[in-house]
């Protein structure tokens, strides 16, 4: 009983997969919605065609049987209906492709729009546990199959639908007999397409993973491709990426295996009804009971309902593949934004003061729910004050910050800006009053100017330049060939690591924000980069509440407090020479770093 009852679980867990991929496919309807005059200018020029198209046979008949029996006359007279029926089916058809075309554009143009959007705005904890080169596959590669089977497989699809069912018509109009013989191919073509669906749908759905895979680790060594070139790795990422193209081809070869025989099969069934039927239909000419243009109009419909069938099995295994595109997009859109602005967000009182604290709040992540990152951690930043975080690494100062972002919420506890628990306020709205200098700034394959306009998109050049000049960055933007309108190339690769921290204090300066953030900025500089990326920072932390993550101690010493963290705790605080004078972690710290 137990194995039945496995098994008929299995069976249904099969086959609802191959549901769903179908019904994701429905999700694009809300696009095409937003294109009615385009959808139903589509609709009338595919009606058209294919009216055109199922004239033709007539048309011929009529040239067969009574032109070449009436004479010149009646010749020109139906060979003339004939070219009208093709000029109107030329027109209608590049009507129809025009509007498909330019619907499956906008379709997948609005797609994309909505997706980036929605991915954008994701909490931090999707966008750790997520690739991003996974996110570009699905925003690219998946869509554009939806560009396939909006501008060409739902084309074809109806196309071909409304001319099986208009050429089935004609056959019977023209003669039942040889239509009924014509009419027993059809579910021998059907079945193949049926039973091979489901197979089609799975291998679909994995060549579309595995070359999001390649296209992943693509992106993964392209983004780090000086430290490849520096370990001189490219053999060993070669092999890599030839490996996980190797492995998406042959998946790829599965899935082209399974269309071709369900195409094959089809395609033989339904022209191997046709020339059976052909065959009769000569006896029937043969015996004189048939005019030979009477055989040829529904040769002509066999043909063109047979072919249309083909079509079918053909677009069947591309909007399968759209099907298994539109899932994994769906997948996307099913991902749920989990810090959220409350229904009734309540807004900062202004002007900010700056007071921030930190009331036992526990956090863990959840990708370790057994580790807190911060626990029972309590604070205060007065406004205006200056607070360094120090301690080892995975003590939780990162956390802090992010926290105070709110690209979190803890578990327990609460934080409150002025007063304010952070959860009560739209995340955006915050964010608008905190400043960031992170260790490893973020610039933008864009200008200089663009980059630090970045803080405050609507500020003129000269706010820009002032901002500059006091970030210390003014004079060797000056320097580059273009001065501020210099590209500064991905992630900032055509600038040193100083002037990149001068360019991102520099949008810090210009933002203006009450609260800063700096995870320690000089870090990785030189002495002489150090100097003045240190003195850009002494003007931006002037007159704000700042936070600032310490590495090196050299760099706090001017801090109005230094706060000792460790396991997500606060074990120490107070001045520099207070923590010296009570040893523990932080006089070990200081001792490592440079009393030794």
């Amino acid at each position: 009983m137990s194995n039945e009852s496995e098994g008929a679980d299995q069976d249904a867990q099969t086959s609802k997969p191959a549901r769903a991929r179908l019904g994701s496919l429905r999700g694009l309807w809300p696009f095409i919605r937003r294109h009615r005059g385009l959808f139903f200018a589509w609709m009338l020029a595919l009606a058209v065609a294919s009216a055109a198209t199922l004239s033709l046979p007539a048309a011929l008949r009529h040239v067969i049987d009574d032109g070449f029996q009436s004479g010149g006359a009646g010749i020109n007279q139906a060979f003339g209906g004939m070219f009208v029926v093709v000029i109107v089916l030329a027109v209608a058809s590049a009507a129809r492709f025009y509007f498909v075309s330019l619907l499956g554009e906008k379709v997948v143009a609005d797609l994309r729009q909505r997706l980036y959007a929605h991915l954008i705005g994701l909490d931090a904890e999707f966008h750790d546990r997520t690739r991003s080169g996974e996110l570009i596959s699905r925003l690219t590669a998946d869509s554009e199959l939806l560009r396939g089977v909006v501008a060409t497989s739902m084309s074809v699809a109806l196309r071909s639908s409304v001319t099986v069912i208009g050429s089935l018509v004609m056959m019977f109009v023209t003669s039942p007999r040889l239509a009924a013989f014509a009419v027993l191919g059809i579910p021998l073509a059907v079945l193949p397409i049926i039973i091979g669906s489901r197979r089609l749908g799975k291998a679909s759905r994995a060549s579309q993973d595995r070359v999001a895979d390649a296209n992943t680790l693509a992106a993964e060594v392209l983004g780090a491709v000086r430290t490849v070139q520096a370990h001189a790795r490219e053999p060993y990422e070669r092999k890599r990426f030839d490996a996980a193209l190797a492995v998406a081809v042959e998946t790829s070869r599965k899935r082209v295996r399974a269309q071709a025989a369900v195409t094959a099969v089809a395609i033989a069934l339904i022209f191997g009804a046709i020339v059976l039927v052909l065959w009769t239909g000569a006896r029937d000419v043969a015996g004189g009971e048939m005019s030979a243009g009477t055989l040829v109009q529904f040769l002509l419909y066999a043909v063109i309902g047979g072919g249309s069938v083909g079509a079918l099995a053909e677009t069947w295994n591309e909007i399968q593949r759209a099907a298994g595109g539109m899932g994994r997009i769906s997948e996307l859109f099913d991902e749920a934004q989990v810090i959220t602005a409350p229904a009734q967000a309540q807004a900062l009182p202004l002007p900010l003061r700056g007071d921030v604290r930190f009331d036992n709040v526990v956090f863990h992540y959840p990708g370790r729910p057994d580790l807190p990152a911060l626990d029972g951690f309590d604070l205060q930043v007065k406004p205006g004050e200056t607070v360094a975080l120090v301690g080892p690494s995975g003590a939780g100062k990162s956390t802090v910050f992010s926290m105070l972002l709110r690209f979190h919420d803890p578990q327990s506890g609460r934080i409150t800006v002025d007063g304010v628990d952070l959860r009560q306020l739209d995340p955006a709205a915050l964010r608008e009053h905190i400043a960031l200098v992170p260790q490893q700034p973020t610039l933008f394959a864009a200008s200089a100017r663009d980059n630090i306009r970045y803080g405050k998109l609507e500020a003129s050049d000269a706010q820009v330049q002032a901002a500059a000049e006091a970030a210390e960055a003014d004079d060797f933007l000056r320097d580059l060939p273009e001065g501020y309108d210099s590209q500064v190339g991905e992630r900032g690769a055509r600038l040193s690591g100083g002037q990149q921290q001068r360019i991102a204090i520099a949008r810090a300066l210009l933002k203006d924000a009450p609260l800063l953030l700096l995870d320690e900025a000089t870090s990785a500089l030189d002495a002489h980069s150090e100097r003045a990326v240190q003195h850009a920072l002494e003007r931006l932390m002037q007159g704000r509440t700042t936070l600032v993550i310490a590495h090196r101690l050299a760099t706090v010493l001017k801090a109005d407090r230094i706060v000792v963290m460790d396991r997500g705790r606060i074990v120490a605080q107070g001045t520099h020479e207070q923590l010296l004078a009570q040893g523990g972690l932080y006089a070990e710290l200081a001792r490592l770093q440079f009393l030794g």
